[in-house]
């Protein structure tokens, strides 16, 4: 389950992207009742998402800097990601 977690952390970082993300859109795009599908917090205790609160945007969400050199490192090794949502 672990490989396949990988794999969902690093569709969720590359649909994330460079620029930050609305957190109600990655919300409704990520979110999932299944238990075994933890993707979202996974990533989170893994130190790869940042929350913050812009006055003019609301709650955004975008990648921190381990965050970012996760998903560098395995897309280099050529690890499919697909886009979401």
């Amino acid at each position: 389950m672990a490989a396949n977690l990988d794999s969902l952390i690093l569709d969720l970082l590359e649909w994330i992207g460079p620029r930050p993300k609305a957190y109600a859109e990655v919300m409704d795009a990520w979110r999932t009742s299944c238990p075994r599908l933890t993707v979202w917090e996974d990533a989170n205790e893994r130190g790869f998402l940042e929350r913050r609160y812009d006055d003019r945007c609301g709650a955004l969400v975008s990648l921190t800097r381990r965050g970012q050199d996760f998903l560098a490192a395995h897309r280099q090794t050529g690890a499919g990601v697909t886009e979401r949502g």
